[in-house]
């Protein structure tokens, strides 16, 4: 009986803070992009999109410089329902971002991709960022050092033990 008494207090939040946790996560996208490059040409290949109106969607290619769907150059994505794909010729070299918007207003990925100005003999589908991974956390790419990893981890254990603490002295009877 002396320890249900935690469980049950502690059991509710627990279980609330997991579904808190699956619930902030992002959601994984089930077909999401494949993007290769070769040469000064960028292209894009994707299972996630329906026909709506004779539609597929649209692809855009943007610039460091760009930041909206509506700002890159966009072509149509063409294909079937077994895969879509749009491609890109001419592309100068640098980092670019290729963004697939189906026809139903749904985003089938995001992805970068770093076009050489020599041409690749074989298609590069993931890019290697030079600016750290362009994932839109912003920061999230800082080296703080040592020193500031350590003092954080120091912060997160004294937390973790003044919790514990604090739990097992609420879970002692009171003696007068």
């Amino acid at each position: 009986m002396r320890f249900a008494k935690p469980l049950i207090r502690t059991g509710p939040t627990a279980a609330a803070a997991a579904a808190l946790a699956l619930s902030l996560a992002p959601p994984a996208a089930a077909a999401g992009i494949s993007v290769s490059t070769s040469g000064s040409t960028v292209s894009v290949t994707t299972t996630a999109c329906t026909q709506i109106n004779g539609s597929w969607g649209t692809a855009s290619l943007l610039t460091g410089s760009q930041a909206t769907f509506s700002q890159g150059r966009q072509v149509a994505l063409s294909g079937t329902s077994a895969g879509q794909s749009a491609a890109w010729s001419n592309v100068s070299p640098g980092t670019y971002t290729v963004i697939v918007m189906c026809s139903n207003g749904n985003t089938a990925g995001t992805q970068s991709v770093v076009v050489s100005s020599a041409p690749t003999s074989s298609p590069s589908p993931t890019a290697s960022p030079s600016r750290g991974v362009m994932g839109g956390v912003g920061g999230s790419s800082t080296d703080y050092g040592t020193v500031t990893l350590v003092a954080g981890g120091a912060l997160l254990g004294t937390g973790i033990v003044g919790a514990a603490w604090y739990l097992r002295r609420r879970t002692r009877p009171h003696r007068l």
